[in-house]
């Protein structure tokens, strides 16, 4: 498999996390958004859309990072990133969707740069804009995770696909500098992640195209 994306990335850190946890190795073609190489010709052959990650899997080119984690859980559904009742899956899913529907879409980079160039908007004006969605969203996230009960990670004591969310975007809340100390359950839980191999492995800073 061949991974491309960019280190900084939320949508490439999650299915980073996720490929780890299922044990699953592919060489990774960075695509620097800095740059604007995904504006281009080369790129837009691989996915028409534009944007990363894609997860090229030799027979097809798999794109929307939902969907990606969604045949690598079906595909290799060992370890399970779903938990087994049905009720739990949506439960899961919902605090995923949480952060995949709610705030990330209107924080990622296309938008912010629409904020800049189209309206104006400055680096502190990003910020706040940022930090409102996110702090929107981690409430929700952390009373559904509190209403839970006791668990090591965001659904339990084993990592799920709404820590696969919640740890990228957290990761993206420090970027633009969002006061996380009014969420300590969700500092718990990104605390625990990080000492885990798949997470750390996953971290943007540790990332070849990190420099």
């Amino acid at each position: 498999m061949k991974l491309y994306g960019f280190f900084r990335s939320g949508t490439s850190h999650r299915l980073r996390i996720a490929l780890n946890l299922k044990g699953l190795s592919c060489e990774q073609v960075a695509v620097d958004l800095r740059k604007e190489q995904h504006l281009g010709e080369a790129f837009k052959a691989i996915n028409p859309q534009q944007l990363v990650p894609a997860l090229d899997i030799g027979e097809a080119v798999l794109t929307q990072s939902p969907a990606i984690i969604e045949w690598l859980e079906e595909r290799y559904p060992t370890p399970a990133l779903l938990p087994a009742d049905p009720l739990h899956r949506a439960q899961v899913r919902a605090l995923a969707a949480i952060v995949g529907c709610d705030i990330h879409p209107v924080n990622n980079r296309r938008i912010l740069e629409a904020l800049r160039h189209r309206f104006g908007a400055d680096d502190a004006a990003i910020n706040d804009w940022c930090g409102t969605w996110i702090a929107a969203g981690f409430d929700a996230f952390d009373a559904l995770v509190r209403a839970r009960g006791p668990g090591q990670y965001a659904f339990g004591d084993q990592p799920t696909l709404a820590d696969v969310y919640l740890v990228p975007q957290i990761e993206s809340a420090r970027r633009f500098k969002v006061d996380l100390a009014r969420w300590p359950r969700l500092m718990e839980i990104d605390a625990a992640c990080s000492q885990l191999e798949a997470f750390a492995r996953a971290v943007p800073a540790v990332q070849p195209d990190a420099s």
